[in-house]
């Protein structure tokens, strides 16, 4: 451990957040009654495996930056860990920055989403016990702005390894889903349709959802339901028959019905889908 380092910078300074850069950690849950969503990083494991690189409990608030292009400041020095999509800095192992040093990210080569932490954690101020930045309730605190000084806490434990090896973001993903509970809201052959041929991710998609285009997922049923609880991966199916996957800032409500959820790990990889590429579903 480099000398006076003292286990956490105490401060990291934001030269430039990139197309769109947040606070995150894994959000705040047992609010949804109140209609408040859970947020959090939109690729968790990502964010855990960062904190768990530096010795932070894996709920520590770090960066979570959109299509790279950030740089970071670190007055004081301080350990950091960079996962999700690479951009920049060795990604899956410890970095030591030193004082007045910065970290700077182009544009991701594969991915979306990138995650920084720090030793000690990003210590704004939480909401509802929570620090994430949640882009539909407006919860937390805003996007991150040139010249932004973060405060940053006390490490609790030890750094205890130099990499941790990752599989690489896959070109063409597979997000494996569960199905139900409103199947019989569709065409007998909806999964099938659904599992069979590739979608197409478009512009419009955010940490909100994912909006996909392919094939209709055709419905038996007209109408829409009354509005129910959304869960984080429910695949929802709009009268357009265009699905949309939910991420981390999905409402928590909806009226439109979900043909099946995406498992956790899945969810992830979501979470990592670029506009324009391709992504297929199949059954867990």
């Amino acid at each position: 451990m480099p000398a006076g380092e003292g286990g956490a910078a105490r401060t990291v300074e934001v030269v430039r957040p990139g197309p769109y850069a947040t606070v995150q950690d894994l959000g705040r849950p047992g609010y949804a009654h109140l209609g408040v969503p859970r947020s959090g990083a939109a690729d968790a494991e990502a964010l855990r495996l960062a904190n768990r690189l530096l010795g932070n409990a894996e709920d520590a608030a770090g960066i979570e930056l959109t299509f790279g292009g950030a740089c970071l400041r670190f007055p004081s020095g301080g350990w950091a860990a960079v996962t999700g999509a690479p951009c920049g800095p060795p990604a899956g192992t410890p970095l030591w920055v030193r004082p007045g040093e910065s970290l700077a990210f182009g544009a991701p080569r594969a991915g979306a989403r990138t995650y920084v932490a720090v030793r000690g954690g990003i210590a704004v101020e939480p909401v509802l016990g929570s620090r994430s930045t949640d882009s539909l309730s407006g919860l937390g605190p805003p996007p991150l702005a040139p010249g932004d000084v973060l405060p940053v806490g006390r490490a609790a434990g030890e750094i205890t390894v130099d990499v941790a090896p990752v599989r690489p973001i896959p070109e063409r993903p597979v997000l494996r889903l569960v199905p139900g509970p409103r199947e019989d809201w569709f065409a007998a052959d909806a999964l099938e349709v659904l599992c069979a041929s590739p979608y197409t991710v478009q512009p419009a998609s955010n940490r909100v959802g994912v909006r996909l285009s392919g094939p209709e997922v055709k419905r038996a049923r007209g109408g829409e339901l009354p509005s129910e609880g959304m869960v984080l991966g429910a695949v929802q199916v709009p009268p357009s028959g265009q699905p949309i996957v939910f991420l981390a800032d999905h409402p928590t409500t909806g009226g439109y019905p979900v043909i099946g959820v995406v498992t956790a790990a899945a969810a992830g990889l979501a979470a990592q889908l670029r506009p324009g590429q391709e992504v297929r579903f199949a059954l867990a």
